[in-house]
């Protein structure tokens, strides 16, 4: 649902749209979904990646060496914006192996069991402290099986490890079990139509130094991709200023949002579409349509748009 607050003219001279951006503008700015090969550490695919562009580099949710698949990665001023994709379900397919023959009635419905909240402890490898914590399974499907090969799609939280998951399947089964292959189709938002291989991304920007930049301005993604996982509150223009030097939003600097509920995150975003921040709301949506007055989301992270915008306070 879409509220609107105010009908004035929405668009001024303030600001960039984020597809106007050049690339001097986007690159510092932007995303990229990397197709993670087989073999390298994540950390070594974000040094290839800085090495290109020659700016800071970051990526959201390590992949093991030998997974492949999604890859997010923030250049420059972006890479502050990786953190905020954690909270987005993911989604794998995953090669297991069972050590023994397995009815397809009681795979279904083990599979089915596994599905809700699960307990897991990280395996020895994981760079964190090995203790019992909950995760989510919110899909686990068989999509296809043969002799004791078992190919799976499992969507699950953040922070699931599908090897140990794997392990655990196959103690249900009571024949053992793990994992063979494990492919990353679903991260942040993004899908496996958003993702580039490092070759491709290398070419492009060998192109754009030579004046062609078309191909990189296709796969580099504005900042702004990261923040369509919240809810939008589109603010004017003099509270775009506002928010960027640190104040939190009230009432009258609203033109339209999408609808959300009190203590939900926010994307604040301009006229124009710029990221300026984003906060918690602290009302429902349907409260503040009837505001006038007050302050109404508390900003948590401003962002760095490339365009300017007045800095007036009230």
């Amino acid at each position: 649902m879409r509220h609107v607050k105010n009908k004035e003219n929405t668009v001024s001279d303030w600001g960039e749209f984020p597809s106007a951006r050049s690339v001097e503008d986007l690159i510092p700015r932007s995303l990229v979904v990397i197709d993670k090969p087989q073999g390298p550490t994540s950390h070594q695919v974000s040094a290839w990646v800085r090495d290109i562009f020659g700016e800071k580099v970051g990526h959201s949710g390590t992949l093991d060496p030998n997974v492949t698949g999604i890859l997010p990665m923030g250049i420059g001023r972006s890479v502050r914006l990786l953190d905020l994709l954690h909270s987005v379900p993911k989604e794998y397919v995953a090669a297991m192996k069972v050590h023994g023959e397995v009815d397809d009635d009681n795979l279904d419905k083990i599979l089915d069991e596994f599905e809700g909240e699960i307990y897991q402890t990280p395996p020895l490898r994981a760079g964190v402290k090995r203790q019992r914590r909950k995760r989510k399974i919110f899909k686990i499907q068989k999509l296809d099986s043969k002799d004791r090969d078992i190919l799976l799609r499992i969507r699950c939280e953040s922070g699931t490890y599908i090897r140990t998951l794997c392990k655990d399947l196959g103690k249900t089964l009571g024949t053992g079990g793990h994992m063979m292959e494990l492919r990353r189709v679903e991260a942040g938002g993004f899908t496996e139509d958003d993702m580039v291989i490092l070759q491709d991304l290398r070419d492009a920007y060998e192109f754009c130094r030579d004046g062609e930049c078309r191909r990189l301005k296709k796969i580099l993604m504005p900042y702004e991709r990261a923040l369509d996982i919240f809810p939008k509150v589109r603010i004017k223009d003099t509270a775009s200023g506002t928010v960027l030097n640190g104040a939190d939003l009230a009432a009258p600097g609203i033109l339209e949002m999408e609808d959300f509920s009190r203590s939900d995150k926010v994307a604040l975003i301009s006229p124009k579409g710029e990221g300026i921040a984003v906060g918690s709301a602290l009302y429902d949506a349907e409260e503040i349509v009837d505001m006038d007055e007050g302050l109404v989301f508390r900003s948590e992270r401003v962002f760095s748009p490339s365009g300017d915008y007045p800095k007036r306070w009230k």
